[in-house]
């Protein structure tokens, strides 16, 4: 048996099984339902701290002599 597939709709905003919406309208995939009901939260966390290590790089320059 296949483990499932849950993913996170924006068209319907709700947890969608893998027999959805469009790949481009839903995150995912997550290995529960749970996981899915928090998709958009998880994906600001990490944009949050992509963003935070994208400034720590800018404030250390970009010459190859301060890495």
């Amino acid at each position: 048996m296949a483990p499932e597939q849950w993913f996170w709709c924006f068209v319907h905003e709700t947890v969608e099984p893998l027999e959805g919406c469009r790949a481009a309208d839903r995150l995912g995939p997550y290995p529960d339902r749970e996981s899915a009901a928090h998709a958009v939260e998880l994906a600001h966390q990490r944009t949050a701290a992509n963003d935070a290590a994208d400034d720590a790089w800018e404030e250390r320059g970009t010459r190859y002599d301060q890495l």
